[in-house]
This record gives C-alpha cells, structure tokens and sequence, in this order.
C-alpha cells in the first residue's frame, strides 16, 4: 500500500470541477435532510455502489456452500470453476471490502463537515449514529442469520477512526502501513494460538491411541482443540453436521450462525479491528488530498493504475499459486498448521490487495470522470446511495435462496453457478435502486438509521 504514499497531491483539474460536490454547501445538508441530489460526492457514489455489489461476489460462496467446497477443482486448470476462482480471487478478493472500509472512512468526513460549519455540535450525532449501526450489525447476524455481516465491526471501527477526522491527511495515509503491521502482528499472535492448540491435540490424541492415561493438561488440549473445530476449523463431520443445520430450517441455521457470530463481535474482534480502522484512516486521507472526489489530474489516476496493476497482478497470481501449492485440500493445511511457525507469504495479501485495490479507484473514477458509460454509473450511484439497503438485501435474498427456511440450495450448486444468482442480485439492484430513488428520498433503512439517529421522522416521498 505504500505505492500511494509517493505521489505528492496533484492540483485539482479544472475539468473535473463540474462533477465535484462542495462539501462546504450550508443549508442542505444540515438535521435531518438528505443531501441535496446536486450536492452529492457523484464519485463516491459509484465508487460505494462498485463496492457493494463486488462484496456479494465474495459473500455469495459462505451463504451457499459449506467449508472447503474448492478443494474438488481449487488445483485442476479444466474445471470451469478454477477459472472463475482465479478471477474472483484476484480482482474481488478483499479488494471489494477494502474499497468499502476506505468509503465508509470517507462518509466519516462527509456526515460532519456541514453540521460542523453551521456550528451544530456533532459529536454526539456521529456516535448515536455509528451505535445504531453496531446494533444493525447485531440485528443482521442473529436474527437475519448472516455470519459474515461487517456492520457491527464497522460501528466500532467508526467511533474510532471519528478521533482522527481533523488529523493531517499525509499522517493518516503514512499510519496506514503501521496499522497494517499491527494488523499483521495479531494474525500471527492467533495464529501461533492455534498452532500450540494444534501441536498439543495432536500429542494428546496420539498417546490416547496408544491407551495412554491422559493427564488434565492433556485432556484439555483435546477439549481446547474441539473449541476450535466446532466454530473456526471444522473437521469433515463438522461439515457436514453444519451443512445438515443450515439446511434443516431457521432454528437449525440460527444455532450454527450465532455462535459464530458471537466470537467474532467478541473473542475474535481485536483481530478485525486494526486492518478495518486502516482501512478508514486511509480512505480519509485520500478524500482530504482529492484522490475520491476526482480532482486529481488524468495523468496521477493513470500513475496510479500503473503502479497498481503493475505491482499488484504479479504479487497475486504469486499469492494464489502458492495457496494451490501449499493449501490443496483440509489436511494439508493442519500439516502447515502444525511445522510452520509463521506464513511469511501472507505478507503479500495486504500489499497486493491495497496495490489493486487503489488501481480499481482509479480506474472508475477516469470512466466517470470521461462521462463513459453514463448509464451504469448512474444506476451505480444509486446503489451506492442506498448501500446499507442494498446490503441487508444481499443477507435476505441469499439467506431464502440457499437455507432450509427458504428455497434450501445450500451445498446444491456449484461454484460458478453462484454468479447467475449475483448476476440476477446485481440487476434486480440496478434497476430498482435509481426507480427507488426517483420516488423517495432515502433507502427504506436509510431513512430509518436517519430516523433513529435524529430522533425525527424525515419525509421520505419526493415532493411531485
């Protein structure tokens, strides 16, 4: 991620200006009143609404196949579906949450800028608003049954990141990789955590083979062990003891989802936490030096790309032949688990996601700022407007098309079939999110989370 630290901000283009909201506009965009359509951030519209629909694409394969489902055709070049799991892996593959994490930072600085230049206090706005979605995250885990739902993370991650909001941009961008190094320091700490549990259940079911009277340290690493399988590591009849659960109705989904769920808001939070607030810092930063609005100039986007296609398409096809060779199915990863100390190689993913990432950005933003395709950005935009619909949407559609309670395909197709189902999502909301808007104001749960957190009822019907 450091590629961006070398470009110097560009002088904005004057051609782009046209397209540029003025965040500093008065009256509109104070209480409880949408932004005005002419005062929007257009660009971080497209930009949020790419995001959304690239995180279904990544979602897609947890709501609707059970653990190691790639192991069949992860390693087999004339199977269709490692095709379709290269692409994924190199253009979606955390880049679509990065891109989101980076947006939501920026949505940090927009919420506050005008309430802060009419002179309303917005400290307790923004974390009435951010608690209200910590309790939307709750909401979508255990009781819309999403196991993989990242706004509770983000409520929290938002409540940090708001302490930094008037830092210098160029600190917030340079923070970043020492976030980035803190965030990796945690995923080798938990990784050593499940090596010794490994290691030690290992020793303990070997000398219970052998008949062996096991002592209490013994007993417990074989208890500690299946802690670890019932919720992060599953063996092959946890798997299909899980896909039987999703697939038996609502009360069997919610006891393999909530559970899970629950360590991750708790045990396994400080894990998420470092690479989500980075993440935000990061997204600040760049909206303060002009990268999000568009104001930079063609040349610096295309600078951009460059560097990050460059550097980031090399380091992943790396990352991805090293996972087939070292990951091929479940066992060989406990063999990993249990002689390799530290995976030095996982050291690219940040990199690498962060070096596309940015050249992703930078790509739309020239297709936006060249007015191509007018009509998908559009449609993006409202997406992107109506992100937190849309997103809650993603967890209702798949939860009725894949779990018992639904049309119960879980574990029924294969891998690439999931992307008709995304594509189908993909359209059903372009098409609905701009007639949506066109007739109302808000999303249905943006008109909520902005109900709740001005404790007003705001109109939601467009007038005329």
């Amino acid at each position: 991620m450091s590629f961006a630290l070398a470009f110097q901000p560009p002088m904005p283009d004057p051609r782009a200006m046209n397209d540029i909201a003025d965040v500093a506009r008065p009256a509109e965009t104070v209480g409880a009143a949408p932004v005005a359509d002419g005062a929007r951030q257009k660009s971080v519209d497209v930009l949020r609404g790419v995001a959304l629909l690239g995180i279904l694409v990544m979602n897609i394969p947890v709501f609707a196949l059970p653990d190691y489902y790639s192991e069949p055709f992860r390693s087999d070049p004339r199977n269709i579906n490692f095709w379709f799991r290269l692409v994924i892996n190199t253009l979606f593959e955390g880049k679509a949450r990065a891109l989101f994490g980076m947006l939501f930072g920026v949505g940090v600085l927009l919420f506050i800028a005008n309430k802060e230049k009419a002179g309303k206090s917005v400290h307790w706005l923004f974390y009435r608003r951010t608690f209200l979605l910590v309790l939307f995250g709750l909401f979508q885990a255990h009781v819309m049954l999403w196991v993989g739902e990242i706004l509770y993370c983000y409520g929290v991650c938002g409540m940090i990141v708001y302490l930094f909001r008037r830092v210098n941009p160029r600190i917030l961008v340079l923070a970043v990789p020492l976030v980035g190094l803190i965030d990796f320091g945690l995923g080798v700490r938990q990784y050593q955590v499940f090596r010794e549990q490994r290691i030690a259940y290992v020793a303990a079911s070997e000398a219970k083979s052998h008949g062996d009277i096991l002592s209490d340290v013994q007993t417990k690493a074989l208890a500690d062990w299946r802690v670890v399988e019932t919720t992060l590591i599953p063996n092959r009849e946890d798997v299909q003891e899980n896909t039987r659960q999703i697939k038996s109705g609502y009360a069997g989904a919610a006891s393999y989802v909530r559970p899970r769920a629950w360590l991750f808001e708790t045990k396994y939070l400080p894990l998420w936490l470092p690479d989500s607030v980075a993440l935000m810092l990061l997204g600040m930063g760049l909206f303060k030096m002009g990268f999000f609005s568009g104001t930079w100039s063609v040349r610096a986007y295309r600078r951009v790309m460059l560097v990050g296609y460059g550097l980031g398409l090399p380091l992943v096809g790396y990352a991805f032949y090293d996972s087939l060779v070292r990951f091929p199915n479940h066992e060989a990863f406990l063999k990993v688990l249990e002689t390799v100390p530290i995976l030095w190689a996982d050291l690219i993913y940040p990199f690498q996601r962060m070096l596309l990432v940015m050249a992703h950005a930078a790509a739309l933003i020239l297709v936006y700022r060249a007015g191509a395709l007018a009509w998908l950005t559009r449609r993006l935009a409202a997406v992107g407007q109506m992100a937190l619909t849309n997103y809650l949407m993603h967890t209702v559609f798949c939860t009725l098309i894949f779990f018992g309670y639904g049309l119960n395909l879980y574990g029924e197709l294969q891998f690439y079939q999931l992307y008709f189902v995304v594509a189908a999502i993909w359209a059903f909301q372009l098409v609905t999110s701009p007639w949506w808007l066109a007739r109302f104001r808000f999303g249905p749960f943006e008109w909520l989370w902005r109900a709740l957190t001005y404790s007003v009822r705001p109109p939601m019907r467009r007038a005329g």
